[in-house]
């Protein structure tokens, strides 16, 4: 496989995105960055504009309507075999295309690469972080780093509420032409979540926005995973107030 063309979705993504970005670039042979953007209003779009000065392979393509739209629309715009998936708040490890390329068989519709939280310092933590992503994942599907084969998808029509669990949508669709997807642990990539999830409301608003895209029994599947999530996010947020002087 020579390049792929990869799609990311941006609003006001400032804060990682040209580390996210200098990473794609480095470890992925990128044909197209295909670039879906809800209205950024921040220096997201002149970010672009560096890199696309740098790599002139970038195109902008705005939706201001949910994740599942802005999706849609970044599989209409693949022009390569495969494509690759990637969150704008992530930063790949070392060789991430060159790792996944060894998942891919004629029976692998897509490969997903584990995301570990930034804040994880642990060991202990990281290892339990890991087998409760990896069991999450299985349930529902992840696109913050994930290579998919754009034949299987050319002909997917998510439905345009799923604003949350569109990355559901597009796992099980996968499995339903007849492909395996892929988990692994490497690659993978780190995930700078906002700081906003760390606090009370935060992790309530990411609660609802499940409640209200996701079936019960899904929710009910994924109650022990999250409530591992969420867990963590309380430490961290009690652990940052420990900190403040």
């Amino acid at each position: 496989m020579n390049s792929v063309d990869a799609v990311l979705l941006t609003l006001n993504s400032e804060r990682k995105l040209e580390d996210c970005l200098a990473s794609v670039y480095k470890n992925v042979p990128i044909a197209k960055l295909i670039v879906v953007d809800g209205g950024s209003s921040d220096k997201t779009l002149a970010i672009l504009k560096k890199f696309d000065e740098k790599y002139h392979n970038i195109k902008i393509i705005p939706d201001r309507g949910t994740r599942a739209t802005a999706r849609q629309k970044g599989i209409q715009n693949v022009a390569t075999e495969w494509f690759l998936f990637v969150d704008s708040d992530v930063v790949l490890c070392d060789d991430w295309f060159q790792k996944a390329e060894k998942y891919i068989d004629d029976d692998v519709g897509a490969v997903w690469g584990i995301e570990v939280w930034s804040t994880i310092q642990n060991q202990s933590m990281l290892k339990m972080f890991l087998w409760v992503t990896k069991k999450i994942f299985d349930l529902r599907g992840g696109t913050h780093d994930t290579l998919v084969r754009t034949e299987v998808v050319k002909n997917i029509n998510i439905p345009p509420n799923l604003h949350v669990f569109e990355d559901t949508y597009l796992k099980n669709w996968v499995i339903r032409q007849g492909y395996r997807v892929v988990a692994c642990y490497d690659p993978f990539c780190i995930h700078y979540r906002p700081k906003t999830v760390w606090t009370l409301r935060g992790s309530l608003n990411l609660i609802i926005e499940a409640l209200r895209f996701g079936s019960c029994k899904l929710l009910t599947k994924l109650g022990l995973a999250y409530g591992f999530y969420t867990a963590y996010s309380v430490y961290q947020l009690l652990s940052g107030n420990k900190r403040k002087p």
